[in-house]
């Protein structure tokens, strides 16, 4: 089996797959979106082709040169593999309900063929081992996730939109900054040599600040948390997508892939992390207690949640950083799950208000079955998938007696269990207020699958702790 081959496809189906849809749906929609869900589905199934190869501790090094320090250099390690095979498999779900989502909306070729293409960049950001080349990626998903926030270009949808865009890209520039600022001490942007360079010294603190802007603009943690909450106007699908399969998960991918894999940084940097992290979870936790709009609750969960990822792998050692990998996976296909049920209840209800529904339960027993379902893993109930990676990420952080900002995350997990029970309760329990259905059986299809799922990773914890635990020797340098 050609190793290589198998990594180049996984990049580059999707993303030159997404060219061809607009033509593919001039000729008919039908084939468009089955082309757009098979690109996506055979960057998941070429991903579960390496995993054999990389749980050895095995890796695939892709390099071509070029001047200036601008490699085509790919990496494929068992962190990268975790993150394509979690993100292509949300991905493909998300596809799959948006054939029922957006089948009567305009600009349906521009929507598959920049989701297709969010996704493609994602591979290769999540494969590049040189600076440049994930920069180049990173930007690309800014462009489709602009495009995609403002899909029903109504004049406020796309201010905010723009808003995303400005913030993310400002982030990102002040990295590229970071990245240039490595390239003058090292003489490279390939990731290998950096860490051969950075082996014997620290790197800078001021380049590891201009990095983490980039990070946490992407990531949507304080101070730039504002832009995910607005995003919300976009279609739930693409909601789901920027903020459980893709964008925000790739402010913590580089965080993992930089400053745990290849660049140790201050250990100043443990302590400022997690709390402002930390800060940013409760902020945005209170926020979603007193919101009354579904989507945005959802999103101030998601960056409560992703606060909770940084402080995992900011804690550094392997239990923390293991809990940090589970919970990419846990809270993307739960939080995932929640946006889809949240665009079926908008959808048939006309409303985003919690405050004007209730009772749906009766009417909508699957979607209310799913949103409960995945409410739980987020909260981190057992047996549900979000448990063990709660679990595994306060147990590192004791390990290490950082028993005061435990204090804060539980604070910040008690807030989660009190705003989406809130959520439930209002929505879907009580008296009924307006008259709505099930969505079309490949939506609800698609969120019970997401919740079943949800419950499937707890249960069979086995398997995903195993693939991520692999992933955590690798990244510490104990697995050769």
């Amino acid at each position: 089996m050609n190793y290589n081959n198998l990594v180049l496809g996984i990049i580059f189906i999707p993303v030159i797959g997404a060219l061809c849809l607009p033509l593919a749906g001039r000729v008919s929609s039908r084939l468009r979106n089955i082309l757009s869900f098979l690109f996506i589905l055979s960057s998941f199934i070429l991903s579960l082709k390496l995993i054999p190869l990389v749980l050895t501790g095995k890796t695939i090094l892709i390099s071509q040169p070029f001047a200036l320090g601008l490699n085509f250099t790919l990496l494929a390690d068992n962190l990268a593999v975790f993150m394509t095979c979690v993100s292509s498999l949300i991905s493909a779900v998300i596809v799959l309900f948006s054939f029922g989502y957006v089948s009567h909306y305009d600009n349906q070729n521009e929507y598959y063929c920049m989701v297709t293409l969010f996704l493609g960049a994602m591979m290769g950001l999540v494969f590049s081992a040189n600076l440049i080349l994930m920069y180049v990626f990173w930007e690309i998903t800014a462009i489709t996730s602009w495009r995609l926030i403002g899909f029903f270009r109504d004049k406020a949808y796309v201010l905010k939109a723009d808003k995303a865009f400005l913030v993310t890209v400002f982030g990102s520039l002040i990295m590229l900054i970071g990245f240039i600022s490595i390239f003058q001490q090292t003489g490279s942007f390939d990731l290998p040599l950096i860490k051969e360079a950075y082996k014997a010294q620290l790197i800078p603190n001021l380049i590891v600040g201009l990095i983490l802007v980039g990070i946490l603009s992407k990531s949507a943690t304080l101070p730039f948390q504002t832009w995910l909450p607005d995003a919300g106007v976009a279609p739930s699908p693409v909601t789901a997508l920027l903020h459980a399969a893709v964008l925000v998960k790739i402010g913590v991918y580089v965080f993992a892939r930089i400053f745990i894999v290849n660049i140790t940084p201050d250990i100043l940097w443990h302590t400022i992390v997690p709390l402002i992290a930390g800060i940013s979870a409760i902020v945005a936790a209170g926020a979603a207690l007193i919101e009354t709009d579904l989507k945005r609750i959802i999103a101030y969960s998601t960056i409560s949640q992703i606060g909770f990822i940084f402080f995992g792998l900011s804690i550094g050692n392997s239990i923390a950083i293991l809990g940090a990998l589970l919970y990419i996976l846990m809270h993307g296909l739960a939080k995932a799950g929640l946006f889809l049920c949240a665009g079926i209840i908008e959808q048939n209800t006309k409303t985003k208000d919690i405050t004007k529904l209730g009772g749906l339960i009766s009417t909508m027993p699957f979607t209310g079955v799913a949103f409960l379902a995945c409410a739980l893993s987020v909260m981190g109930i057992p047996p549900f998938g979000g448990f063990f990676s709660k679990y595994l990420v306060f147990s590192g952080a004791l390990a290490e007696g950082r028993l005061w900002i435990v204090l804060i995350y539980l604070i910040c997990a008690f807030m989660t269990i009190i705003y989406l029970f809130r959520v439930f309760n209002l929505i879907f329990l009580g008296k009924i207020n307006i008259e709505a259905k099930e969505g079309s059986s490949i939506m609800v299809g698609s969120v019970v699958g997401l919740a079943v799922l949800s419950l499937a990773a707890g249960i069979l914890i086995y398997y995903p702790y195993k693939f991520a635990q692999v992933a955590t020797w690798q990244m510490l340098g104990a697995l050769k």
